[in-house]
């Protein structure tokens, strides 16, 4: 598989990073309107071919797939003309910035018959797959209850730098510059994390979301710091079982941590994923009478980057697709109608 990777900035060196890894995957061009970065990109990761725009990368045609790293915006018109061009596209999330422009993506790759997969990175945790594993297993029988949460720490903290000052902090804080907040900026996360290791799908969803006071008159310069800190979800899922779903900034003593919790009628699963290290704990059998938890390993897994250039090499689509990352979006988007109307939302 010959791969390019579409901008370069933020997440691209990863990519470039772990395709290049891949037995039988070379990393053949770099695409960014940006000629300084592109060049220092290319130099950095060995890359020979640099182009400065997409439409003139199709020109010349010499690639397969698609890693595209553009800010979230541009992810709808670029991945759409790979699609056309004939190339297979992997997706940084989220997909796009709303549902209609996502299923607008998943019509176009879906007709196409090409591979199209999103870079949902916690798929990568090991113990997530086994999570997820047991429960389908039919281990902890019927899913009841699940609680999610993806809990960060940096507006409390300044191990990862300080928001107040620096520009890579403060436009996550800003409507005006784009972001919408922890629920844009994490929420797709979350919600995959629940809906993939307890495999069900969200059918309802009620949702606040609040944004904090942050400075005197919250602003910072140029920055207006209006987008939600914090987002609390009930849901409920296909199978009627309940759950519980929050995310937030404030989470002091979290840096980067994931929890998710499934209960079941006969046992229950825990998974913990934070920036040091994952833990899978489970409650099964006879344990279930003393509430006894045990800690259970979980065996290595492909990541997100492997499993697509296994889709590319076999032709077999593999997950998370871009119809499951519509599907998260709308979620996303009906959280936002949900606050505003202060009522309960179907997604379906």
């Amino acid at each position: 598989m010959r791969m390019l990777i579409l901008g370069t900035g933020g997440m691209a060196a990863q990519h470039a990073k772990h395709f290049a890894a891949i037995d039988g995957v070379s990393v053949v061009a770099g695409v960014d309107v940006d000629p300084n970065r592109l060049e220092k990109f290319n130099t950095t990761h060995n890359i020979p071919n640099g182009f400065a725009s997409l439409d003139a990368a199709i020109a010349w045609g010499q690639f397969d797939a698609v890693a595209n790293v553009t800010p979230d915006s541009i992810h709808h018109a670029t991945s759409i003309a790979a699609l056309k061009a004939g190339k297979h596209v992997f997706c940084e999330k989220p997909l796009a910035t709303d549902a209609t422009k996502a299923f607008e993506m998943v019509d176009v790759a879906e007709q196409s018959g090409l591979i199209n997969m999103v870079n949902l990175t916690y798929r990568n945790v090991a113990q997530l797959q086994k999570a997820r594993e047991i429960v389908l297993s039919g281990a902890i029988g019927a899913v009841k209850h699940v609680e999610s949460s993806y809990l960060q720490s940096w507006l409390v903290s300044k191990a990862w730098g300080d928001w107040r000052t620096e520009s890579q902090w403060l436009w996550r804080l800003s409507k005006k510059h784009g972001s919408n907040g922890v629920l844009g900026d994490i929420g797709v996360h979350i919600l995959d994390f629940a809906s993939y290791g307890s495999g069900l799908e969200i059918e309802h969803v009620f949702a606040r979301l609040k944004t904090f006071d942050k400075a005197e008159g919250n602003k910072i310069g140029e920055y207006e710091l209006d987008a939600n800190d914090s987002f609390t979800m009930a849901v409920d899922f296909d199978n009627g079982a309940l759950g519980v779903i929050h995310a937030s900034r404030w989470a002091t003593g979290h840096m980067n941590e994931l929890r998710l919790r499934v209960y079941g009628e006969k046992g229950g699963v825990e998974v913990q994923h934070r920036h040091d290290g994952s833990r899978l704990r489970v409650c099964l059998g006879d344990n279930v009478e003393s509430g006894t938890w045990e800690e259970m390993e979980a065996p290595a897994v492909p990541t997100n980057y492997q499993r697509f250039a296994e889709a590319v090499k076999t032709g077999k689509m593999q997950e998370p697709s871009f119809r499951h990352a519509a599907e998260l979006q709308k979620v996303l988007d009906l959280a936002t109608v949900s606050e505003q109307q202060r009522k309960e939302l179907a997604t379906h």
